[in-house]
């Protein structure tokens, strides 16, 4: 039963997810860019199969329990990205159903990774699409769903609770979770909407305005141009790049409250932002000192715009880069990597294991170094002035457990299909935590299009694992969960 009733709603948001498609339809269409007819089929074929999966069980309705909130996410976020696929399939020639379906994962987990070369030969509404997805995907289509479709009738509480990032999932912003959704997703808006003007201000058109909003906004990083942001070799455009980066790696929820109280003093009172904004500052200055002193950017004023922008590029998880700094000493390409594993907030739209459980983590290590020297001692893991309980500590301690066996396993696989070992170790870093360019045979200036098949698997299943952080997808392989 539990299990009939998850596949009508994900019946549901199939066809919900067709008519997403109507946008680039409407691109192709104004653009006579040939992308019509991919759009059409695509979106007809998979309002067809969600309508069929919806109406097949349409009798099975009930309140969803834990499992079905764990079994509903991990459906939704393995098949939109097949349909989100189609487009891909149909409008560019050649690819293979591998690489489509691992570039619509890229887009839906707003990872930003690319197998596909000469972007501005392709139709404008392809990379519409590619974009739009990132979007879509940044705060999650189930925050979407539960936010404007109350009349799913389901638990919209245990879909919040699985589709959203950090570990301190239980705090209520609203008392209806329907209303913290729609909340949630109308400061995503505003935030897009002045990213859109803004690009357009900088000197982008119109289409790439909109598109670059989607990938910025959301810190996925697709663009529409080969050379990423490059393309304009524009101050302008880089300054509103970070500055909408920058916004995008902060909790979404910490702009919620400072509107609804009119005041700033969340954002300022908060400890796991101004770690964000300090590690930030602190690695530019480092990074940029770097550059300079080793000779790699002797102009100062060279280097601290290139490291600006791909520091935060990179630590945000955008991926959008400029300049191939996978050429700097391997110092300053790998510590940006590293920011990128862990820089960015709980409740943003960006990757990695977020800051909030790093700052968890060292207070942890802290407090056991004083227990070996005190043993009597209380000293309880404080953050904010707030004590932190068990339960969620032995969340984050299991969570990155898992974490580091998932970047040794997946590294050890790609290893084992050929890939040299800065590859291979990148590449599984870059997907894991949605940043995108890796180093080596997948840095900025290159892309994933040269992996085997076995490796593009590979990646796309780390993207996956990273979107939803390892544990609700990991859980579906308990045999616990399917015990009644």
């Amino acid at each position: 039963m539990g299990a009939l009733a998850v596949v009508a709603l994900v019946g549901r948001l199939v066809v919900l997810f067709a008519l997403l498609m109507l946008l680039p339809l409407a691109f192709a269409w104004a653009g006579d860019d040939g992308g019509e007819r991919a759009f059409i089929v695509s979106a007809a074929l998979t309002a067809a199969i969600g309508a069929a999966l919806s109406l097949a069980v349409r009798r099975f309705r009930r309140e969803l329990q834990p499992r079905d909130g764990f079994m509903l996410v991990g459906l939704t976020w393995l098949l939109l990205p097949m349909f989100g696929a189609l487009p891909l399939l149909l409008a560019v020639p050649g690819l293979s159903f591998t690489d489509a379906y691992f570039e619509a994962m890229s887009g839906f987990t707003a990872t930003g990774a690319t197998v596909l070369s000469g972007l501005d030969a392709l139709p404008l509404s392809v990379n519409v699409w590619r974009c739009f997805l990132m979007f879509v995907g940044g705060l999650g289509i189930i925050v979407l769903a539960v936010a404007i479709l109350p009349m799913l009738g389901v638990g919209g509480t245990q879909l919040l609770r699985t589709e959203m990032t950090g570990p301190l999932k239980e705090q209520k912003l609203t008392p209806r979770i329907a209303e913290t959704a729609r909340g949630l997703w109308g400061v995503y808006f505003v935030f897009a909407l002045a990213c859109f003007l803004a690009y357009r201000w900088a000197g982008m058109s119109w289409s790439d305005a909109f598109m670059h909003m989607c990938s910025t906004i959301s810190l996925g990083g697709f663009s529409s141009h080969d050379l990423s942001l490059g393309y304009w070799n524009s101050p302008r455009i880089e300054a509103v790049a970070v500055v909408f980066m920058l916004l995008g790696g902060v909790n979404f929820a910490l702009y919620f409250v400072a509107w609804r109280q009119r005041s700033l003093a969340s954002l300022a009172r908060d400890v796991e932002l101004r770690s964000y904004v300090g590690v930030l500052a602190a690695s530019i200055a480092l990074i940029t000192a770097f550059l300079v002193l080793h000779g790699t950017h002797p102009d100062i004023g060279k280097a601290l715009r290139l490291t600006v922008f791909h520091v935060v590029s990179v630590a945000t998880t955008t991926g959008y880069a400029t300049h191939d700094y996978a050429l700097w000493p391997p110092f300053a390409s790998l510590l940006m990597i590293l920011l990128g594993s862990f820089a960015t907030c709980a409740g943003s739209t960006g990757g990695g294991i977020k800051m909030i459980r790093m700052l968890l983590l060292l207070k942890q290590s802290r407090r056991e170094l004083v227990r070996i020297v005190h043993p009597a001692v209380v000293n309880p893991v404080v953050l904010g002035g707030a004590q932190v309980g068990a339960r969620v500590m032995q969340s984050v301690i299991a969570y990155m457990m898992l974490y580091g066996a998932s970047l040794v396993g997946l590294t050890m696989l790609l290893l084992f299909s050929g890939l040299d070992v800065l590859t291979s170790f990148t590449a599984v870093v870059a997907c894991i935590n949605n940043i995108g360019p890796g180093l080596g045979e997948v840095g900025p200036a290159v892309n994933y299009g040269g992996l085997s098949d076995f490796q593009t698997w590979i990646c796309t299943f780390a993207m996956l694992l990273g979107r939803l952080e390892l544990l609700s997808l990991l859980v579906l392989l308990t045999p616990e969960l399917w015990r009644r």
